[in-house]
């Protein structure tokens, strides 16, 4: 998204004061606009389709329907990008949240600034995977599901990529942002971008939490595993 276009944001939560904080802090910045509120899932995915926000703030925990069906829902039939919000930093719903597609999650204690950020690199088109908190989540989360990781060879989809792709997909898999995925490869930060690229297009993922999401459940990349690329 260029910087001169206003980010559009819808709010999900089922606590008017949460959307009307988070609102306030919006409406303050130049660059983006709170389009409108929805209090459960329901309300949100007739929002997502009515408003077209670029970006949805959502909450997990709703009545009715809740956060993890209605991020399906929007990232199925909307272009709207999803971050999660959640009290808690390992929180299995925020994982199925992922995988519905959200494109990463949020603590509701987060500083304004955080906030802020946050719907900006979401809206340029990058997931919120940075935070160590993400990665641990996902490592947590797998490690306790009770999924039995298999052959990365067992996922063909993989087969597809080259050594270096994979290898940039491993880095991707723990939170690593592109410049740091460059110093780890040795390669340019443009080069990682198009590695990334090749790998969302060949793997038909959404975004970049869905290459965690496979990465991990694949067994390409395993809880606790050193980042090294093989």
């Amino acid at each position: 998204m260029p910087p001169h276009e206003t980010i559009r944001v819808l709010i999900a939560d089922d606590q008017a004061l949460v959307r009307d904080g988070f609102g306030m802090i919006l409406s303050e910045e130049p660059d983006l606009a709170l389009v409108g509120e929805a209090a459960d899932g329901a309300e949100a995915i007739r929002a997502a389709r009515e408003l077209s926000p670029d970006v949805v703030l959502m909450d997990v925990r709703m009545p009715n329907v809740d956060g993890i069906e209605a991020t399906a829902a929007i990232c199925r039939d909307t272009s709207a990008k999803v971050l999660v919000l959640t009290t808690f930093d390992v929180d299995e719903y925020v994982y199925d949240a992922l995988r519905a597609g959200a494109s990463g999650f949020l603590l509701k204690d987060m500083r304004r600034a955080e906030l802020v950020e946050a719907v900006r690199v979401v809206a340029g088109g990058e997931a919120l995977l940075a935070p160590t908190v993400t990665r641990r989540l996902i490592a947590d989360v797998v490690g306790r599901s009770g999924r039995a990781p298999v052959s990365p060879r067992a996922d063909a989809r993989l087969e597809t990529l080259t050594a270096r792709e994979t290898d940039t997909l491993r880095q991707v898999a723990r939170g690593l942002s592109n410049a740091e995925i460059a110093r780890e490869l040795y390669v340019t930060e443009h080069t990682v971008k198009t590695h990334v690229s090749s790998v969302l297009s060949k793997l038909a993922l959404r975004d970049r939490v869905q290459a965690v999401v496979l990465a991990y459940e694949s067994g390409l990349v395993r809880p606790g595993e050193s980042p090294s690329p093989e």
